[in-house]
């Protein structure tokens, strides 16, 4: 019988899986939701037992019924990340895994390292600057301020590596992952940077590191039992959901740029002669020995779902079609995006959103039309800067929910003038981890692409003029309110903490 693959993916607002065949049929898939906790201003975190394992279980043992006797070769799973999660030797959390950039408590320990080893130094060996992104400050922030949890600590993960260490006992972290986790890993090295590493961290143990379609373990007889699938079934390494997802639709030469329509936006692009910027990360691909640009966003379909709790626990069809039925531009609303903080290009934790222009005579589209447009402004400044670091884009594909979400994508090309490639499958990140699954197990060669275009988002023309009008006072409207904002978000924080 023929041999089928797993890919699980564990994201910020939903956990999926696909059981597909090495053609890359899928024979089933399935998903499970869930919400990130946020017990303070500033602060994102996720229970790993019973998100992060607890789905992932669930999600294959129901996969595994779809199996009926044909072989597993292979399973490979992802998550948000780069996340930061502490536990004992025996694997058990010893609190909440801390999420990637929409989690800024460690703003004084950015500071700290970008002075201590230089800005420039970190940009060169680490590809990225220090920013809410990254893992090493969030480190330092356990060590510091949870003394008694960080004397318990024995290994720390990502959301992917630690259901790795739960289905084989490995204690690995992918190449990709290590690379998000500045300034502890060395791009050119492909290594940890061992002496900024001891100054962080200490004598902490490091994961032993991966790439992410390597087979780095099996599945031991406990995980066998609580997921369904066989004892020994061969487990890869796994990454960060957004660069998984971006191996799923073909994203792999220079050139090509994966959007991805989520909780954030995300954007993934194949490196040429990539230049080091500081508003974005450079970072190792899934694929070995392969770079690549990326950017994201804070907020987007985080902050759609905000606005329809808002306006009456409307659906998303209705929020869609009241957008629809608005005019371009929103007749002069303007929303900056920034409801949890900005990733790039800001990298201000203590940005905060605006609506601007709103009058008696706007209604609840307007609101909507606006806050997707507002969501493709961010989009275009990122586009912007990726055509710096690394040249404009040859490809565009675009993935995610989102796709599906009425007038949103159309409005990203709309606003930014590109055209989006939509691949067949647009499930995700677990689709990419089949296909890493199905290269890792030998069942296809490393060159396989499941990749089928079916559809493409063509701009309008006709409402680009309204667009690079508004564009021009988005971009505005940040610097000449920031110094209000943040006054309204040490309020904010002062309040959270009493």
């Amino acid at each position: 019988m023929a041999a089928l693959v797993v890919g699980v993916d564990v994201g910020t607002g939903s956990s999926k899986g696909v059981l597909a065949t090495a053609e890359g049929v899928v024979i089933a898939k399935t998903m499970r939701r869930h919400q990130m906790s946020l017990p303070r201003a500033g602060y994102a975190e996720m229970d790993a037992e019973t998100i992060w394992w607890d789905e992932v279980v669930s999600i294959c043992r129901e996969l595994a019924l779809h199996a009926r006797g044909h072989m597993i070769a292979g399973i490979c799973v992802s998550g948000i990340g780069p996340c930061v999660l502490v536990t004992d030797d025996d694997l058990t959390p010893l609190r909440p895994g801390i999420l990637y950039g929409i989690d800024s408590r460690a703003s004084a320990e950015i500071e700290e390292l970008t002075e201590r080893f230089g800005a420039e130094a970190i940009l060169d060996r680490a590809g990225s600057a220090l920013s809410s992104q990254a893992v090493g400050p969030k480190l330092l922030w356990l060590r510091r301020h949870e003394p008694d949890v960080w004397a318990r600590t024995r290994r720390w993960f990502g959301s992917s590596s630690y259901v790795v260490a739960r289905l084989t006992g490995e204690y690995i972290l992918d190449h990709h992952t290590a690379s998000q986790c500045a300034p502890l890993y060395d791009l050119a090295a492909q290594d940890w940077a061992t002496d900024w590493v001891e100054e962080i961290v200490g004598d902490l143990r490091m994961p032993r590191l991966a790439w992410s379609g390597e087979v780095v373990g099996t599945l031991r007889a406990d995980a066998a039992a609580a997921t369904g699938l066989p004892v020994g079934t061969p487990v890869m390494a796994g990454s960060v959901d957004a660069w998984t997802e971006a191996f799923s639709c073909g994203v792999r030469q220079p050139g090509d740029l994966m959007l991805m329509y989520g909780s954030t936006m995300f954007f993934v692009q194949i490196g040429r002669d990539l230049k080091a910027c500081p508003p974005l990360w450079t970072a190792q691909s899934v694929q070995p020995d392969v770079m690549t640009l990326a950017g994201g966003m804070a907020t987007s379909g985080s902050l759609l779902s905000w606005v329809q709790e808002l306006t009456g626990k409307v659906d998303i069809a209705t929020v869609a079609e009241e957008a629809e039925l608005t005019p371009p531009g929103a007749e002069g609303l303007v929303v900056l995006p920034y409801f949890a903080g900005e990733r790039t290009p800001l990298f201000d934790p203590h940005a905060r959103g605006v609506v601007a222009g709103l009058s008696l005579r706007h209604g609840r589209g307007h609101l909507y039309r606006a806050v997707y447009e507002g969501i493709a402004y961010g989009v275009r400044q990122i586009l912007e800067l990726l055509e710096v670091a690394g040249g404009p884009a040859s490809r565009v594909v675009t993935v995610g929910g989102g796709t599906r979400s009425g007038p949103w994508s159309q409005i990203v090309s709309d606003v930014t003038g590109i055209r989006q490639l939509v691949p067949e499958q647009t499930i995700g990140a677990s689709y990419g981890d089949a296909l890493l699954a199905a290269i890792g197990s030998g069942l296809v060669p490393p060159d396989t692409d499941w990749t089928r275009i079916v559809g493409e988002i063509v701009p309008s023309p006709e409402n680009r003029a309204v667009y690079d009008e508004l564009y021009g006072t988005f971009t505005e409207l940040y610097p000449a309110t920031r110094d209000q904002v943040h006054h309204l978000a040490r309020i904010q924080e002062a309040l959270t903490r009493t």
